[in-house]
């Protein structure tokens, strides 16, 4: 077996890389520390922006979710109780997230599954999941088409809207 011996000068780093790599840090850390004080704004809140803008509700429908025992998610007209959809295990992966995500906030605060949740969809055509009883609210349009798809089935048609 030959074993090669190194010479000190033999291993070399080059620097080019090094100092773009200090300079990525080094841009990114004045871009946070700009945006920390004032120097950017900060990333806009969207019921804040449509506020702002003026954008009104174009539909809105209460919405109940409840777990049957088969592992069905069944999602009932809060105000009527029919029902809208089902997903069984493993379908409808995005609406079991986003709503377990809201009940976790009622559990925390102690509070049961007797008020609805509100799906609204905006004249900009986002769409927003709401828990009246928290405050807390999913903007379901920034999650993709096809989520956003999933939500938008359970509203009326729009030439039913208001």
């Amino acid at each position: 077996m030959i074993v090669r011996e190194y010479e000190k000068d033999e291993i070399t780093v080059h620097k080019t890389p090094i100092m773009l790599m200090g300079g990525i840090v080094a841009i990114s850390l004045a871009l946070t520390a700009s945006v920390s004080f004032g120097l950017f704004e900060r990333q806009s809140v969207p019921a804040e922006a449509r506020a702002a803008a003026g954008i009104k509700p174009a539909a809105e429908r209460t919405l109940q979710f409840f777990d049957e025992a088969d592992g069905t998610v069944r999602v009932e007209d809060g105000a009527s109780a029919e029902v809208l959809a089902r997903f069984t295990t493993g379908q409808g992966g995005f609406i079991r997230a986003t709503v377990r995500s809201l009940v976790h906030q009622r559990r925390i605060r102690g509070e049961g599954p007797s008020v609805p949740f509100t799906l609204t969809r905006w004249e900009n055509d986002t769409l927003t999941l709401s828990d009246p009883v928290t405050g807390r609210s999913v903007e379901v349009s920034s999650f993709g088409p096809d989520n956003r798809a999933i939500y938008n089935n359970l509203l009326p048609p729009k030439a039913e809207t208001r």
